[in-house]
């Protein structure tokens, strides 16, 4: 036996308000039809004014945080003592400081260790694989790690493709300190990057290099989301199948032997031609994307819940996550699925004036707790 991350607990949210395909349409030159048929998403969530990043990354927090003491109480395993706060995100609520300290703060969690990490959809799996080294390590007894994005803030609103792919959302799991043979342990990471593809998806502007930028062109400092749809398609269907090959290879398993994938939720298309790669059938392969869209680094921790509450992943599933982004940056890792409580349902959270949650985290760890509800939510694309 050897000391692992063990997850204990999980949440996710969505903002209340629901953009489908014909709002779309009746603002863009677009359709229903044309949007289901290139991504297969229906409708996505949309945060309103006076909701950021950090309102919908605490209100996951939250729920994933109470579904780790749910967790804790119903099966008598050690509540998580959580010292670490990883939050990954692309759409921080400003550029500096990190957006993580603040939703620690709002969960009551104290001074715990907290920073964002900037992956774009990959960024929950170097999130969790960065949390995970370090309860290795010994640097962290427990951590929360969310992964909540607001791509609506930073969209063309003339751009038809990237308003009918992205929505806004947040989920979140908390892992504790444990062995390698426990269900929940996080047996294998990939991780890579390759920066010779940085402009396929990006914001140019915003950052340090925006002066020069604009100084050569104009139009090159935009602040707008842009990418490549058909090299990101080519290079996301690659890299996440050639990942998931990885860990599926150092956790000793055969893809007949995966219960389930859960891919970053990009498009159907892309989830799709991952599948295929791997010899998957629809059964194995977890999509939630028709009803929340892309919902960038929320993506995987929001399919996990959607699974979760569906009954869709079981204890005992062998379950690999994939996701592929900006950077470009991609990775995979794997677990065996635990028994989870998942959150009761709760008011819905007010922006900035969110309640905070006083949390109290003892050496003695926490009681956790049943069912992590998130608004109903389900679509995506790439």
């Amino acid at each position: 036996m050897s000391r692992a991350a063990v997850l204990c607990g999980l949440g996710a949210w969505v903002p209340p308000t629901v953009v489908d395909n014909d709002q779309l349409a009746r603002d863009l030159d677009t359709s229903d039809e044309w949007i289901r048929t290139r991504t297969g998403i229906a409708r996505r969530r949309v945060a309103g004014p006076g909701l950021a990043t950090s309102d919908l990354a605490a209100e996951a927090g939250r729920r994933a945080l109470e579904s780790a003491r749910r967790t804790a109480a119903s099966t008598g395993a050690p509540g998580p003592q959580v010292d670490l706060v990883v939050l990954a995100t692309s759409t921080p609520d400003q550029p500096c400081p990190a957006t993580a300290p603040q939703v620690a703060h709002r969960l009551g969690l104290g001074t715990v260790a907290a920073f964002d990490v900037a992956a774009v959809c990959t960024g929950f799996i170097y999130a969790l694989a960065t949390a995970a080294s370090m309860i290795v390590a010994g640097c962290a007894r427990g951590a929360l790690v969310i992964g909540a994005d607001t791509f609506s803030t930073i969209l063309d609103p003339a751009d038809r493709t990237t308003r009918a792919i992205f929505g806004d959302g947040a989920g979140a799991v908390v892992l504790r300190a444990g062995e390698d043979t426990e269900p929940g342990a996080l047996l294998a990471f990939d991780l890579h990057s390759d920066g010779a593809g940085h402009e396929l998806i990006t914001v140019p502007g915003g950052g340090a290099r925006e002066r020069s930028l604009r100084a050569d062109n104009e139009a090159a400092w935009n602040r707008y989301f842009t990418m490549q749809g058909r090299a990101v398609f080519t290079e996301a269907v690659v890299h996440m199948s050639d990942s998931v090959r990885t860990v599926l290879d150092r956790t000793g398993w055969g893809s007949a032997q995966l219960d389930r994938l859960v891919a970053h939720q990009a498009n159907l298309r892309i989830l799709r031609a991952v599948g295929g790669q791997l010899d998957l059938d629809d059964r194995q392969v977890v999509t939630n994307l028709d009803e929340v869209g892309n919902t960038v680094a929320a993506s995987i921790p929001l399919a996990l819940a959607d699974a979760a509450a569906d009954g869709n992943l079981r204890p005992g599933h062998r379950v690999a996550l994939t996701g592929f982004g900006g950077g470009v940056t991609w990775g995979s890792a794997a677990l065996t699925w635990p028994r989870l409580a998942l959150a009761a349902d709760a008011p819905e959270p007010e922006g900035t004036r969110l309640t905070e949650e006083a949390a109290h985290f003892t050496d003695e760890g926490a009681h956790f707790t049943e069912r992590t509800d998130r608004t109903d939510d389900k679509e995506n694309l790439s």
